[in-house]
């Protein structure tokens, strides 16, 4: 009976899929009382073929794969035969027990094998061929197995969403369940996001009396964590109050107490600031505040110290260009060079086409002449690689040119150990948030020159801040604005388009006449989000590459605003993988979801590996008895493990604001309704700019509008722009 609660009892026989960032599972599991095979899904840590459980849940229908049974809590059954022991080791791959070695094992110690592996690992040194570290290889993953399993239990009981299992495990590993225990709200700073949640219904369920003062400090540092994460620097006092009080019932007198007592440990600051003609209070995590009130001071230094590069004549500057570069300057251009030469700090900013690389090319050869140092850096390996391309001088991330130290998380190259440089070109500084700021302008030399290029009107950075539109509005860094499109620019329907949203004007929505000739920018109009999906993959794999001959893994981005929903990334890169690359996955009960040919995307800076979040490759090699895959990423071969998986996602479709910083052939951009919580006139902007020679928007025209005239994105809390403006020059 549907939604009935049943008790099953069987053992694995096939896992159709599973997800290792947070264990959903869905598998074929044969019951013992019937014998017959049924589809199960919900949260199982490590599935593996022939394991023996017990499950407790519901049964129901999907309209698509019929009736289904869904996991609500489950328990392994350990086996107590000596055959039975040997599949259980082999099956949950226990790491330093092989075939070989399962029977040696067994055969010492029979039907008390996981006895002696669970309390007294050290009688295993009886067994021939293991000696200490491959009995301490043993004691540690199974301790690895059986706890996540007991920490998904425990999660269970508290009421805790199973999916977050993982990356609590991932963060604490054997230590997870002390951690839950004895100090839950540790795991606030530890686990962005989702820590408050967890700690607050753990110790709800606890039975224990709550410290109501310490419930609300750690809901303060959470909230303000969260603002962060949504682009604030700090958080109105009033505004801080409304989230405590209407999401976790904290009330005024007891968040007054909880400030105060973060304040005077130097945890938050909380300054009084004029509003609109009265005094509000920000309260800001002291690490932003820090970085904040740093980066306003050093500007302001770098500000007040006369230039001392030697004035080049405006006969030179042009000579210097055009022996270097074959360029002729246009007069706005050569304005912005010569307005930079004579600048401690400058922002140069303008749309596509207004020449922006041209410029910074122009600018690191002329300062090249003059026997300046120059080192150009992007938020991004993939902007840093194409800003190297383009202008002929080595690139680097932000992060790299500061020497960042993942090991302990710290930039080598700081106020101490500064950078060695005259001048720093710093190209997409829209993406640039405050952290970052404040880092890269710590080991700026006092006397260096910093150039910041970028585009305000694309979406700000991921990161708390809005740098580069604050330093602009301050009126206090000299800014520089190309907005002559050059002629070959002006004859780009991509680019004219993307002037007009960036105005909020309409587009030209014009549809295609023929499947076979696509114009540069077209709109296909298509109102049901089932039929949007479908379109795009057929864009993407037949008629773009039938009428342009681009490639279509290589050359077409799909780019779409929302994960979720049926024009989100997760369906559509289901959808795109299924036509692109229908090679089946070999059967395995490993956790490796990849093809070779696969697309992919690297979510989180890798320095060991030398690889960055957004970085797109191809899956070359997939292992799936040794539990590991290879990608290449431009040429360069990246090896990743089981328990490396979650830096990994497909990438056939990825959103507007992985996609900053890059440019394609060809972009797809789904804009539907059901897209609203997005809808921004910059994030269309942005994803209109990523195309450099095919740019398809699909779906409805009121979605547009709604982008169109939604410009509230760009007001986010900071004091930059404020700070810079009343700073003394």
């Amino acid at each position: 009976m549907a939604d009935q609660p049943t008790t099953l009892e069987g053992h694995l026989v096939h896992i159709t899929f599973y997800n290792p960032t947070n264990h959903f599972t869905i598998a074929r599991f044969r019951e013992n009382t019937s014998g017959s095979t049924i589809s199960i899904l919900g949260h199982l840590p490590d599935p593996n073929l022939g394991q023996n459980l017990r499950i407790d849940g519901a049964w129901q229908h999907h309209a698509k794969y019929g009736p289904q049974f869904r996991i609500e809590r489950f328990d392994i059954l350990l086996p107590e035969t000596p055959d039975g022991i040997r599949k259980y080791l082999l099956s949950a791959r226990i790491k330093g027990v092989g075939p070989k070695m399962a029977s040696r094992i067994i055969k010492q110690f029979r039907d008390q094998t996981l006895e002696i592996i669970e309390h007294t690992p050290h009688k295993l040194a009886a067994v021939k061929g293991v000696g200490q570290g491959r009995i301490q290889q043993i004691t540690d993953s199974w301790k690895a197995h059986h706890t996540l399993r007991n920490l998904l239990a425990f999660l269970r009981q508290n009421g805790v969403d199973l999916s977050y299992g993982a990356r609590i495990f991932r963060e604490y590993g054997a230590e997870a369940m002390e951690v839950l225990r004895n100090n839950p709200f540790q795991i606030i700073n530890d686990i962005p996001g989702i820590g408050f949640f967890i700690a607050d219904q753990i110790v709800k369920n606890s039975g224990e009396p709550i410290d109501e003062l310490e419930r609300a400090k750690a809901c303060v540092l959470f909230l303000l964590k969260q603002a962060g994460d949504e682009g604030h620097v700090f958080l109105f006092h009033g505004r801080l109050l409304e989230r405590c009080l209407k999401r976790f019932d904290i009330h005024e007198d007891l968040l007054e107490d909880a400030i105060a007592e973060l304040a005077a440990g130097d945890k938050i600051e909380a300054i009084p600031c004029e509003m609109d003609g009265g005094i509000e209070t920000a309260v800001y995590p002291k690490a932003l505040f820090l970085a904040e009130e740093a980066s306003a001071n050093k500007l302001a230094a770098m500000l007040s110290i006369p230039d001392t590069i030697p004035v080049m004549n405006p006969e030179s500057i042009h000579r210097e260009i055009l022996n270097k570069l074959a360029l002729q300057l246009s007069p706005e251009q050569f304005d912005a060079v010569n307005g930079v030469l004579s600048e401690r700090v400058a922002v140069i900013t303008g749309g596509p086409g207004t020449g922006k690389t041209t410029l910074i090319r122009s600018i690191a050869a002329v300062f090249d002449a003059l026997g300046e140092k120059t080192l150009l850096a992007a938020p991004t390996g993939r902007a840093a690689r194409r800003i190297s391309e383009i202008s002929g001088k080595r690139a680097a991330t932000i992060h790299k040119l500061l020497q960042y130290n993942p090991t302990e998380m710290v930039f080598e190259k700081n106020r101490d150990n500064p950078l060695d440089a005259g001048v720093v070109i710093v190209d997409e500084a829209s993406m640039v948030d405050i952290h970052l700021m404040h880092s890269l302008l710590n080991a700026l030399p006092i006397t260096a020159k910093l150039i910041l290029v970028g585009d305000p009107a694309q979406l700000p950075s991921v990161g708390p801040g809005n740098v580069l539109a604050d330093l602009i509005c301050s009126e206090k860094i000299p800014t520089l604005t190309l907005t002559t499109i050059f002629r070959q620019s002006r004859q780009s329907r991509i680019i004219v388009n993307a002037h007009q949203v960036c105005q909020g004007q309409l587009p030209a929505l014009d549809e295609p006449a023929t499947r076979e000739q696509l114009p540069e920018f077209s709109f296909i109009e298509e109102n049901d989000p089932e039929r949007a999906s479908r379109r795009i993959v057929d864009l993407s794999c037949d008629i773009i590459p039938k009428a342009t001959g681009f490639d279509s893994t290589r050359d077409i981005q799909v780019i779409t605003p929302m994960h979720k929903g049926v024009v989100g990334t997760l369906h559509l890169n289901s959808l795109l993988q299924k036509r692109l690359n229908p090679v089946p996955k070999s059967r395995s009960s490993s956790g490796l979801r990849y093809k070779p040919g696969d697309k992919v995307m690297h979510l989180k800076n890798n320095y060991q590996k030398d690889v960055f979040n957004g970085d797109i490759g191809i899956v070359t090699m997939v292992d799936q008895n040794k539990e590991l895959l290879e990608v290449n990423f431009e040429g360069r071969t990246i090896g990743y493990e089981l328990s490396e998986m979650d830096e990994l996602t497909l990438a056939y479709a990825i959103s507007v604001h992985k996609s900053q910083g890059s440019e394609y052939p060809a972009v797809v951009v789904p804009l539907m309704t059901q897209h609203f919580p997005l809808l921004q006139r910059n994030l269309l902007y942005t994803a209109i700019t990523r195309g450099k020679h095919l740019v398809v928007l699909l779906g409805n025209r009121k979605a547009v509008h709604i982008a169109l005239q939604n410009d509230k994105p760009r007001l986010r809390a900071s004091r930059l722009a404020q700070r810079i403006a009343d700073m003394e020059r």
